[in-house]
This record gives C-alpha cells, sequence and structure tokens, in this order.
C-alpha cells in the first residue's frame, strides 16, 4: 500500500509533478516522544514531524502533486 507525504518547498521550480526523489530520515526526540521528519535530497523539501510509528519504510518516491501556497508550496510525495 502506498504512502503519502506532504512536504514543503521554499523556493519554486525546484521539483515537478512526475519527479523520482529520495528523501532522508532524522529523528527528534520531542515531549510527544520521539518524532521523524524527511528532508528531499538535497534539502528541496522538508515534512512535518511525524510519530516514529508513522516511519517510513521506503526512502523513494514519487511527486504526486504541488500546490503552490504564498511563497511556498506544498509538495505530495508517494512512496510504495
Amino acid at each position: 500500500m502506498a504512502v503519502s507525504v506532504e512536504f514543503k518547498m521554499e523556493r519554486e521550480g525546484l521539483l515537478n509533478v512526475g519527479d523520482e526523489v529520495d528523501v532522508e530520515e532524522e529523528k527528534l526526540l520531542t515531549l510527544q516522544g520521539m518524532m521523524v521528519y524527511y528532508t528531499i535530497i538535497p534539502a528541496l523539501a522538508m515534512s512535518n514531524n511525524m510519530p516514529q510509528s508513522k516511519a517510513l519504510k521506503e526512502f523513494h518516491g514519487r511527486v504526486t502533486k504541488i500546490v503552490p501556497y504564498g511563497s511556498a508550496s506544498f509538495v505530495t510525495v508517494e512512496f510504495p
């Protein structure tokens, strides 16, 4: 089952729908417990924090949607 993750991209035109991307995972200890977040390599966009229980199993995906929002865009990536 595919998993979709939303990323915030601060600069225009770095990604396009259909692009294949790789992400790296970082862990963060917070008051809510261990969280993970992902960065599209090389630092093109970053996800929100999510619980470690929802960590990705695959780190290669495809951009399925880009929605402009003010000076940034929200990029949806689908992982197999």
